[in-house]
């Protein structure tokens, strides 16, 4: 029997939905971020956390936004579509929000180490950061909600609780004692 989701759509078709989506993303990052710059110098590495967030800040509000807003949206999508593909109704939210938050955070290192031999990009800590905030600001914001309204969409539980029954199943099965041969 299959599983039933979103209006009547199969959960596989909805995480098959996300994992697309996914790859679509990832796909998009990893061009915009990896791609060779031709420009006529290069900022020198950033290694010293805020910095880059306070030279930001230093070129005016406008420049400011836009520069940091692009970090913290990069990889925001992240925040929704890894749970997405994951398709746990049933998840503990700090368990997804923490695993969706390191899940960010790999990638977007990831990123930043793989710039290091690509021509005009350099390596900048700020941008780990933003881009991991933006990908739990994404995760906070949509996913409980959304796990909440499909769950009421569904007529399930908060949580499904385990019967006694199921908790435990049983005594740990024990092997006969052999003796030692002589």
């Amino acid at each position: 029997m299959q599983r039933q989701g979103l209006g009547g759509l199969p959960v596989i078709r909805f995480r098959a939905a996300g994992v697309v989506l996914l790859v679509a993303h990832l796909a998009f990052v990893g061009w915009f971020t990896l791609r060779p710059l031709d420009v006529p110098w290069v900022a020198a590495t950033n290694l010293q956390p805020f910095a880059g967030i306070k030279a930001d800040l230093a070129l005016g509000p406008g420049e400011a936004t836009r520069r940091i807003g692009e970090a913290l949206l990069l990889l925001a999508p992240l925040g929704v579509l890894l749970p997405m593909a994951g398709g746990r109704l049933h998840a503990s939210s700090v368990g997804s929000f923490l695993r969706t938050a390191a899940a960010g955070a790999m990638l977007s290192l990831g990123i930043e180490l793989l710039q290091t031999a690509v021509p005009g990009q350099v390596v900048d800590i700020d941008s780990l950061l933003l881009n991991t905030l933006g990908v739990a600001l994404a995760h906070l914001s949509v996913v409980p909600a959304a796990r909440a309204r499909i769950r009421r969409m569904k007529g399930l539980p908060r949580a499904v609780p385990l019967s006694r029954d199921e908790a435990s199943q049983g005594s740990t099965p024990t092997i006969p004692r052999v003796g030692i041969a002589p």
